[in-house]
């Protein structure tokens, strides 16, 4: 059936690159996707003596092909969260001490997004307590 529309369409489209592009194509390897197909459909229905009974199998031929469409990409994550809790802690901390060295310094590191590992956090609830008792 295929083969028959696409005879009609050379005839019809001597010098149409397209028609003997998928024409090669459907010889060599018996098959066209679902877009040549389609394509192939929209040329054939402009052509006035193509009976309407193969365009409408080449039709039903388009409409049992499976359509596959790429799934949209996620929505892209950040790579890195700050954990505001440790935010809070050396905010804190620097309430009180405001020139802590260590308390600074992870400052800096927080500010510039790098992950807090889980002793620059022990340490921070250390300081977190000793804020504490001198606010007492």
């Amino acid at each position: 059936m295929i083969n028959v529309v696409l005879e009609d369409c050379i005839m019809a489209y001597p010098v149409s690159s397209f028609i003997i592009h998928i024409y090669k194509h459907y010889l060599k390897w018996g098959n066209l996707s679902k877009k040549q197909l389609q394509g192939l459909y929209e040329k054939a229905a402009a052509i006035e003596n193509i009976p309407p009974g193969k365009l409408a199998a080449l039709e039903a031929i388009i409409k049992r092909m499976p359509t596959r469409d790429k799934s949209p990409l996620p929505p892209p994550t950040p790579l890195y969260e700050k954990d505001e809790s440790a935010g809070k802690l050396i905010d804190a901390v620097l309430a009180v001490f405001p020139m802590h060295k260590r308390a600074l310094f992870l400052q800096s590191k927080y500010l510039n997004n790098e992950l807090l590992n889980s002793d620059e956090l022990a340490d921070l609830n250390r300081f977190k307590k000793m804020a504490d008792k001198q606010a007492q």
